[in-house]
């Protein structure tokens, strides 16, 4: 629109007017689509984020089950990748390997002394759940096919980042990996008698820790 005023000439916005639904008052577009904006910063800020959920669900988590639904739920969120039907295995492995996956099975197996150690020397769930995801989720990375260590390693990084943020403990113990909980435990004296290997029953819906 081209308005004169006073020998100046200058442009001006159309004023689009917005009518209210059963009603015959119409108001400005452009305050409606301020009304708008306004709405929907108010409905992200009532959602919580997926950080903050998947946050909330790890340190919640009460058994093998809850904590590997996260590991499928943030691995499909953020790879958009999912695979069904595992299966866990507990066993007495040497402290240096967290858990390893068959190529080829449908099956993970848990580094049980490994867990119980850390489970004896912090005082905190989500650490702990913290370590079961991050061993989990990287076999499951190698369940789904990736069979590069150094690629499983990078993609449980970029997963934690994703879901739970930089500054929380399931990425840096990622980052840093999941033997970084051991530093200042003395594992010298550490001899655990060697065990029958036990599953988890019904892993994907398992109610507890124990077997």
């Amino acid at each position: 629109m081209h308005v004169e005023k006073e020998g100046v000439a200058r442009e001006t916005s159309p004023q689009l007017e917005y009518p209210l639904k059963g009603s015959s008052v119409r108001i400005p577009y452009k305050i409606h689509v301020n009304v708008i904006l306004v709405e929907e910063q108010l409905m992200d800020v009532e959602k919580p984020s997926v950080v903050e959920g998947y946050r909330k669900r790890l340190e919640t988590a009460l058994n093998y089950g809850e904590v590997w639904d996260i590991v499928r739920d943030t691995v499909e969120f953020a790879l958009n990748k999912r695979r069904r039907g595992m299966m866990l295995f507990l066993d007495d492995l040497p402290i240096q390997l967290g858990a390893y996956h068959p190529v080829g099975t449908n099956n993970i197996v848990l580094n049980r002394v490994l867990v119980q150690i850390v489970e004896a020397s912090v005082d905190s769930k989500r650490v702990v759940n913290a370590l079961i995801y991050n061993l989990l989720v990287h076999e499951y990375l190698h369940a789904l096919g990736e069979l590069s260590e150094i690629a499983v390693r990078n993609s449980v990084v970029e997963v934690s980042r994703k879901c739970f943020g930089e500054d929380y403990i399931a990425t840096q113990v990622a980052v840093k990996s999941p033997w970084s909980l051991l530093r200042g435990i003395p594992l010298e004296g550490v001899n655990v008698p060697k065990r029958f290997m036990e599953i988890v029953k019904d892993f994907e819906k398992t109610d507890r820790y124990v077997v």
